[in-house]
């Protein structure tokens, strides 16, 4: 290809190069043999102009143009050189090349070792092409010459070409990447158009800008031309010049930094990086995503502010930020929902055990879905106790319905920002956790699950709770704005699943938008189950054992689940089970023999002394009475206990109890005093005997009305000095009239009662509802009775 490089002042011809090519243009203006040419080869070049009486190495790599400039030397024929349009074009078309050029002698021709061909080339005279007569092997055409027009005025053009000469002189003081050699040949030229010529063509001008001078006919007006570009180029190089001179003069701290940014930034340039590259990086994603016209303007707007900024500036990156994220969001980019509902009961059923009714509510979504193929996505709020896989279930939901799954840990978070994110002209800001979630799922209707929502603290920086109102209502969060991405986001496509240890923490205007699914603690088979499907090979593999390397079977389980653990769920069971992992594996690693199948016995010596199951010494005694309570952790017994003493029949209450608690006391007080004759209790003996009500682990606060028939059984049971029937646990509340009124939480307090070896359990009949939505597999060794009023619960309770 033909190749020149762009020739500024600095590449101007030297003094040495002068006199050869003097010499050689004598030599060959001798010899050659001037002939009329009818047709003229056409020699294409890159940035670069030829001028006329301009000496002018050039160098050739295409074929084409090194044929031409040998069959040029060998025929002593005239070559007109034009410049291309495109320099990036190797093969151009006619079409491709200016029309105006300047015909050259070839004085020299010189072969260089690399392949390449040079050509030493002196310009005659200017042309434009009338018309090509062929292009191969090269250009050919049949051209006019162009005569230059005298100016009118002599002295001013003469004026104007010393102002050429004295600038030329001062760019080349100016600039220090100019050899003094060309101070030499700009001062010894005579000839003016020499001058003018000399300047256009080593000028540090554009190709485009040379090629408009090349076509001027006026000597005059090309002269002015010539010297509007220098006087240009020379303020340009003075003020860097300047800027130079002021900077190494008040180079502080400061200034340091900044002029090695700027350097930086024009190294990033070189390597593909910089704002440039990064605004070019913005847009080419942007035309990657699908999203309203809205957003389009909002995003072309922000892009246009990060242009104006300084890319030094703080708001550069503050803004480059902003835009990172916007482009980043899966803005209407949404997976594709799995309607295979077999195969998702399949993937519940196999990652938990039970929970049958949330495996319905999750199926019967899937269904809805899948026949009217757009749904608002529920929000499903999971409450039960620790460890009952409320937090899994959501990642198993995710796989059911294929989609992506996130998440957001909200326990203890106090700040209204986490929400909603921060306004983003405050340093250090970002989106919303429920922003930044959706990105990071890549997905616009991921399975989100907000887990522990019941703990949200609140701060002095608002309340998060009250976020999460536009967040969780399926009315509203279809333009949810987040103050970082000052922009409306559609979350109705998310499914939100909260997960919860009780209610009683979060506010109703929230409870109202969420559809609540309680999960209940699991029972004996349920936890023996999970252990075998689950637990044993999970802790196996965590402890690099096998499955030969221990074996549980049903009595040792359930002895684990009697004797050693006391919960709803299954973390305590699991802990257990890797307690005894870790101890196999101390036993392989030092070598000592062991029975893979682990008995009761070696199961309590791994794990300690098994807590008692008996609790017919607690009760056998008149006064003492076996309760069912609801906690944030499942249900669990307590023991009221009541004691007589001689005094004035008053009433004291222990036991850290809550008002409502106490309340029950005194109304179970009031209707003995009022209905002693038909509970049997002597009338003197309530006037002149005081009674203490006391409910152990005092350090635990009680409240709730579902212990009232337990307190008033309590205090007939001291008052008739008649023990309660052992294994028998009762719950309820109490009305003045004596009624029994049903209470919540039954499933935890039965199972709870299951756990303590209770064999009958007194209900209100109210509840019996309750009883039945319970597996009767679960329930098959408790006696349950119902009953409406209190002296049946004192028949019932109280022994013969």
């Amino acid at each position: 290809m033909t190749d020149i490089e762009d020739l500024d002042f600095g590449n101007m011809l030297d003094g040495t190069f002068s006199i050869v090519t003097e010499e050689i243009h004598e030599q060959n203006t001798e010899s050659k043999k001037k002939k009329k040419q009818t047709s003229y080869p056409i020699l294409p070049v890159r940035n670069m102009v030829m001028f006329p009486k301009i000496v002018v190495p050039i160098t050739a790599g295409r074929e084409q143009s090194k044929l031409l400039i040998e069959d040029a030397e060998r025929n002593g024929d005239l070559v007109g050189i034009v410049c291309q349009k495109n320099p990036a074009e190797d093969h151009p078309s006619e079409d491709g090349l200016y029309t105006t050029g300047t015909i050259v002698r070839v004085l020299k021709v010189v072969k260089l070792p690399d392949g390449n061909t040079t050509a030493i080339t002196q310009g005659v005279k200017r042309f434009r092409i009338e018309n090509f007569t062929g292009s191969s092997p090269y250009f050919q055409a049949e051209i006019k010459e162009l005569r230059d027009t005298l100016p009118k005025n002599k002295d001013e053009y003469e004026a104007v070409l010393e102002n050429i000469r004295t600038l030329a002189l001062k760019i080349i003081q100016l600039d220090p990447d100019i050899p003094n050699a060309t101070n030499f040949a700009v001062t010894n030229i005579n000839h003016k158009e020499e001058l003018l010529n000399f300047i256009c063509c080593n000028g540090n001008f554009s190709p485009e800008k040379k090629q408009q001078l090349l076509e001027e006919n006026n000597l005059q007006k090309r002269a002015d031309k010539c010297y509007e570009i220098m006087l240009e180029e020379f303020r340009k190089l003075e003020l860097r010049n300047q800027i130079h001179e002021k900077t190494n003069k008040e180079l502080d701290k400061n200034q340091r930094e900044y002029y090695l940014n700027q350097q930086m930034r024009t190294i990033q340039e070189e390597l593909g990086g910089g704002p440039d590259t990064d605004i070019d990086d913005l847009q080419a994603k942007a035309k990657k995503k699908k999203w309203s016209p809205e957003v389009e303007e909002h995003f072309q707007r922000e892009i246009k502010r990060l242009q104006r900024n300084n890319p030094n500036s703080p708001d550069y990156n503050v803004q480059r930020n902003y835009l990172d994220f916007f482009v980043d969001l899966p803005w209407e980019n949404f997976s594709k929902d799995v309607f295979d509902i077999s195969k998702a009961k399949k993937i519940l059923d196999k990652a938990h055990f039970g929970l049958d009714d949330i495996k319905k509510r999750i199926l019967e979504h899937m269904a809805v879905l899948k026949l009217k193929n757009n749904m608002k996505s529920p929000i499903l709020c999971l409450v039960g106790p620790p460890g009952v896989g409320k937090t899994s279930l959501g990642k198993s939901i995710a796989d059911a319905l294929g989609r992506k799954y996130v998440r957001v840990s909200l326990g203890g978070l106090h700040d209204e920002s986490e929400i909603r994110g921060h306004r983003k002209t405050y340093i250090g800001a970002m989106a919303g956790r429920i922003l930044q979630s959706i990105k990071k799922a890549g997905t616009s209707n991921p399975v989100i699950v907000l887990d522990e929502i019941d703990k949200i603290g609140q701060g002095i920086n608002g309340d998060p709770s009250s976020a999460l109102l536009e967040v969780l209502d399926p009315e509203q969060n279809g333009t949810f704005y987040d103050n970082y991405l000052e922009l409306g986001y559609d979350l109705s496509k998310v499914l939100f699943i909260a997960t919860a240890n009780t209610l009683s923490t979060i506010q109703t205007p929230l409870l109202d938008r969420m559809e609540i699914i309680q999960i209940a603690g699991y029972t004996l088979e349920e936890k023996m189950e999970i252990a075998k499907r689950h637990l044993i090979s999970k802790q196996q593999k965590e402890n690099g054992l096998d499955a030969k390397s221990f074996k549980l079977g049903n009595t040792e389980l359930k002895h684990i689940i009697e004797a050693h653990t006391s919960e709803s769920g299954v973390r305590s069971l699991e802990k257990r089970i890797a307690s005894i992992a870790r101890w196999i594996a101390l036993q392989i690693a030092t070598g000592n023999k062991y029975d893979p199948k682990i008995s009761v016995e070696k199961t309590d010596e791994i794990l300690g002394v098994p807590r008692p199951k008996n609790i017919s010494e607690i009760t056998s005694v008149p006064g003492v009475v076996t309760g069912l309570a609801w906690t944030s952790v499942g249900g669990d017994i307590l023991f009221i206990e009541s004691i007589i003493s001689n005094g004035k029949g008053s009433l004291t209450m222990t036991g850290n109890l809550g008002n409502v608690m106490k309340e029950s006391a005194t109304i179970a007080l009031e209707y003995i005093k009022a209905k002693y004759q038909e509970l049997g209790i002597d009338k003197e003996m309530i006037g002149t005997h005081n009674i203490h009500v006391h409910v152990p682990e005092g350090a635990t606060p009680k409240d709730g009305p579902s212990a009232g028939i337990a307190m008033l059984t309590s205090m007939v049971s001291s008052f008739r000095n008649r023990k309660v029937r052992q294994h028998l646990a009762m719950t309820g509340e109490i009305t003045l009239r004596g009624k029994v009124l049903p209470v919540g939480g039954i499933k935890e307090k039965l199972l709870a009662a299951t756990r303590a070896g209770i064999k009958e359990v007194i209900l209100c009949e109210a509840n019996r509802k309750d009883v039945e939505e319970i597996n009767p597999e679960y329930l098959k060794k408790l006696k349950i009775s119902y009953v409406s009023r209190m002296s049946e619960v004192i028949s019932l309770a109280l022994e013969n």
